[in-house]
């Protein structure tokens, strides 16, 4: 009795010392009080993006008290609260709204502690454009590790140079603004990035060769802007990228080197470019693409010399308008997560091999604007399954079988093939007048009349032959 009396007792004490462990980390908190001149640079810094009627006397007993501003947060360093993150914009409902007049004041430098920084559908003015001030980022450096400038059509200029001394930034975002120039080079100098990008703008010239040193990025994207040029050797060599996006630029040459090596890539999206010179095999040994996405681009080369059972992730392949030609690979029915396939407008040929029909996770097929033959060998279910997302229109030369199916379920754009009309074979060597029809049985059967009925069809023509002569005759 007494040993679990004393356990009993030992039990209420540690409760007891938690209890106040906790009560006191509590009230450490909550009577924590902001830096005085924390304090009035964040007062400032915001006045600059909202206006000065805002003074922050709603507040108690500061931005990190019982009511915070909503995108403002706090850590405490030191015993005293400090600014952390600050989010410009209406991220919230209940966020501050940006002034039509806005300016970036010297006090936003002074925040010691920020790590994030975000401005987001907050310079729309393009009466009132604004560019990003190009000094003072230096003082940010020590702290400063995510900047975002989201969907700010009025933020123009150019990326600050200065942007090169934030060496602890991870991650980079320049979001559909209308900033212009080129991509300092500098920024290669931010070897902590995991995250840039830079889409939706419209900057210009090459892509510099510096960034191939971000070896610890995960998202590259530079889509939409008029980027030009060949693609730096050194992006081949960035082994920790997930996603690279380049798509509608101006972009040529070939897109990747014999060295590349970016075999943690899942997303490859370079469309609407200029670049050539074919399907290259370091894109085949991108064994963890799950979406690889070529179209608009005069790649070239034939289809049918690319082994696609190395890409056994991929669950969207776009290789429409790129100049492909050859037959298409019965190979790529071996994609089984495949759920989007565009082959259209290329320069495809043959008969649509049947077994695409048995990928399991399809739900879209474009094989249009080809030259593709023969009569389709898909299923009237296959057909009703994928509805419009099956396209196979702009190949004159192909048809459907029409008592196989439906006239609701045919494919669109597709003519119905002629009854009783067998199609001639394109490898076939037949030819016409070459003086030998009861040799291309093939080609009578193609005029409506079957092999063994030719010397019937000669007779046939002798006899109206001696009938018009006979009238002819008559008539003289």
């Amino acid at each position: 009795m007494l040993m679990r009396s004393n356990r009993f007792t030992l039990a209420v004490c540690i409760l007891c010392l938690d209890i106040w462990c906790c009560g006191q980390a509590y009230n450490t908190e909550e009577a924590a009080p902001m830096e005085k001149a924390e304090q009035a640079a964040l007062y400032s810094a915001i006045q600059g993006f909202v206006g000065n009627w805002w003074n922050g006397s709603d507040l108690y007993p500061d931005p990190c008290g019982w009511t915070p501003i909503q995108g403002v947060s706090c850590d405490i360093v030191g015993g005293l609260w400090y600014i952390t993150a600050l989010s410009i914009g209406p991220f919230y409902e209940n966020s501050l709204a940006c002034a039509t007049n806005v300016e970036f004041r010297p006090q936003l430098y002074q925040l010691k502690h920020l790590k994030s920084l975000s401005f987001f559908n907050c310079f729309i003015s393009l009466g009132h454009p604004i560019t990003i001030p190009g000094d003072k980022w230096e003082k940010l450096a020590g702290s400063l590790q995510s900047i975002e400038f989201r969907s700010n059509p009025g933020l123009i200029g150019q990326i600050p140079t200065s942007f090169g001394y934030l060496k602890k930034l991870q991650s980079l975002v320049l979001l559909e603004n209308g900033l212009t120039g080129q991509v300092p080079t500098n920024i290669g100098n931010l070897t902590n990035l995991n995250r840039l990008v830079l889409t939706g703008n419209r900057f210009t010239g090459r892509i510099p060769d510096s960034l191939g040193r971000l070896k610890k990025l995960l998202i590259l994207d530079l889509s939409r802007n008029s980027l030009s040029g060949h693609l730096p050797l050194g992006l081949g060599g960035l082994a920790s990228l997930l996603k690279f996006d380049l798509s509608n630029n101006q972009l040529k040459g070939k897109l990747f080197a014999r060295n590349a090596y970016l075999k943690n890539l899942t997303l490859l999206d370079v469309r609407n470019n200029q670049f050539s010179g074919g399907l290259n095999q370091p894109i085949l040994d991108m064994h963890s693409l799950e979406e690889l996405m070529l179209s608009c681009n005069p790649l070239g080369g034939d289809i049918m010399r690319l082994d696609w059972q190395s890409l056994q992730s991929l669950v969207v392949l776009d290789l429409s308008n790129v100049g492909l030609k050859g037959e298409i690979p019965e190979s790529l029915s071996g994609l089984k997560r495949l759920r989007y396939l565009g082959l259209g407008n290329n320069n495809l040929a043959g008969n649509p091999p049947p077994k695409l029909a048995s990928l399991p996770n399809l739900n879209a097929l474009y094989l249009n604007g080809n030259n593709l033959t023969g009569v389709l060998k898909f299923s009237e279910i296959f057909y009703g399954k994928m509805g419009k997302r099956f396209g196979a229109w702009n190949n004159p030369e192909l048809c459907y079988p029409v008592g196989s199916m439906t006239t609701r379920n045919a494919p669109y754009g597709v003519k119905p093939c002629q009854r009783g009309v067998t199609l001639l074979d394109p490898n076939s060597r037949a030819k016409l007048g070459d003086g030998n029809l009861n040799n291309n049985s093939h080609f009578v059967a193609s005029l409506g009349f079957s092999s063994n009925g030719i010397h019937g069809l000669w007779q046939l023509i002798l006899v109206d032959t001696s009938i018009t002569v006979l009238l002819l005759n008559l008539f003289l």
